[in-house]
């Protein structure tokens, strides 16, 4: 039986520089969805899988991330002295007293796999999470979550994939396999943006995986790949000769708020699904357009 998923790992060295100047001085990881970072989204859906060791792969400028999930004793006592409750458990569970944030630093940018490597000294030789907090899902049940089940019962690692239109594949990773179940691909291949005459697919990888340990000794010797970076794409294509990968079609919504457009239909779904705003919400949108 494999192991259980403890490890989970949040690349957030990358500038962010589609945002500026929001992101000069602040991580895009920080950006707000409603009422809540990125970042914060990213953590309750590893957690919601059973990671209980978050690991940061940060960079210049990313205090603020680490500012966020630690304690605040001024403000949970201003909370606390105000009497707002709510507000005070909501500011004091934002990671549980049971799980670890572990912060350690990518010195050069050299991509995600260099990025994935870097926690190599904190998994060990554990399976592990990674999780791209620029693609944000909104699922019933929790993409990790439903990426972990798969690999309870098949072992080896996952990758969620989505289908994207062929004339983008080369903006993505595309894999190549076969059909193995309903949504679930064995896989044999993986290629870095494509172009779609040469594209196995147009299965496209999104930011979630789930990863065997193996996986380091791939991105410590496959060297730089597209972009000069040390590719994941590359580390698992070479993983496929050793192990098994598969790609799971997740079931969900995504937003790539990597993009401003993105960013804004994520701002606007989930601002519809506020249990407060909601529904206020719809009401400006509907009196706006009217008036447009």
């Amino acid at each position: 039986m494999p192991k259980a998923i403890r490890y989970a790992v949040f690349p957030v060295a990358g500038k962010g520089t589609r945002f500026l100047p929001a992101t000069k001085a602040s991580p895009k990881e920080m950006l707000p969805v409603v009422d809540k970072p990125l970042i914060q989204y990213a953590v309750e859906e590893a957690l919601a899988a059973g990671a209980k060791n978050l690991v940061f792969i940060t960079g210049r400028h990313k205090r603020a991330i680490e500012d966020h999930f630690d304690s605040d004793f001024e403000l949970e006592e201003l909370l606390r002295e105000k009497h707002k409750t709510e507000l005070l458990d909501m500011v004091c569970s934002l990671v549980p007293p049971d799980v670890s944030c572990i912060y350690l630093r990518q010195g050069a940018p050299l991509g995600l796999g260099h990025a994935v490597l870097c926690a190599r000294a904190v998994v060990g030789d554990h399976p592990f999470f990674v999780h791209l907090a620029d693609d944000l899902i909104d699922a019933q049940t929790p993409c990790l979550e439903q990426m972990r089940q798969l690999h309870e019962e098949t072992g080896g690692s996952v990758i969620g994939v989505q289908p994207v239109p062929q004339d983008q594949t080369d903006q993505y990773g595309i894999v190549d396999g076969d059909p193995e179940s309903e949504g679930v691909w064995r896989l044999r291949g993986m290629v870095e943006k494509p172009a779609p005459a040469k594209a196995p697919s147009n299965l496209a990888v999104v930011g979630r995986y789930i990863l065997e340990p193996q996986i380091f000794d791939y991105l410590e010797n496959i060297g730089r790949g597209a972009g000069g970076e040390i590719q994941l794409t590359d580390g698992i294509a070479a993983l496929l000769g050793e192990r098994p990968v598969r790609a799971l079609h997740f079931e969900g919504r995504r937003f790539d708020c990597g993009s401003k457009l993105g960013y804004l239909q994520a701002t606007v779904h989930f601002g519809l699904k506020h249990p407060e705003l909601g529904q206020e919400f719809a009401d400006y949108l509907r009196s706006d357009a009217e008036t447009r």
